[in-house]
């Protein structure tokens, strides 16, 4: 299995933040508003991951204190990893795009309160994507002394 690439990532981002540009320049004024809710969920989230990836690095470190960690265990975490960082990608991408039409309506109530919950739910999604990418790097299996690259 490959690392994710963040370059694929921030593809995703501009990619679904242009598109949800262009859906809600359109469809604005009959979309509901936009919750709250998705900073705080995406932030646990975010930092599940990260205290996930600090324990699994010091279980395949095997540190004092540890139990070894099952092989399985880590191809689960490592998979977990790569559909947060994807997911985290199309989330941002889509408060990205809300942000930006509404940073030009700041001027009204209504679309000032919906730039601060989608702008604050991107960077939690940015966090999540941190997150993912971390835990996915925590997940690597270290190479033992003497081992190259390329031998089985």
């Amino acid at each position: 299995m490959k690392p994710v690439k963040p370059w694929h990532l921030v593809g995703v981002v501009v990619i679904v933040a242009l598109l949800t540009l262009i859906l809600v320049r359109q469809f604005y004024s009959s979309l509901p508003l936009v919750p709250w809710t998705a900073i705080p969920t995406l932030l646990l989230l975010a930092i599940g991951e990260a205290i996930t990836g600090n324990s699994t690095k010091a279980r395949i470190e095997r540190r004092p204190d540890t139990k070894p960690v099952e092989p399985l265990a880590v191809v689960r975490l490592t998979a977990l990893a790569k559909a947060s960082a994807y997911g985290g990608a199309l989330i941002a991408g889509v408060f990205a795009g809300f942000a930006l039409h509404t940073v030009q309506l700041l001027s009204q109530d209504t679309p000032r309160g919906e730039f601060f919950v989608t702008a604050g739910s991107f960077v939690a999604s940015v966090l999540l994507i941190c997150a993912a990418l971390y835990l996915e790097h925590c997940c690597k299996v270290p190479k033992q002394p003497g081992e190259e690259r390329g031998q089985a």
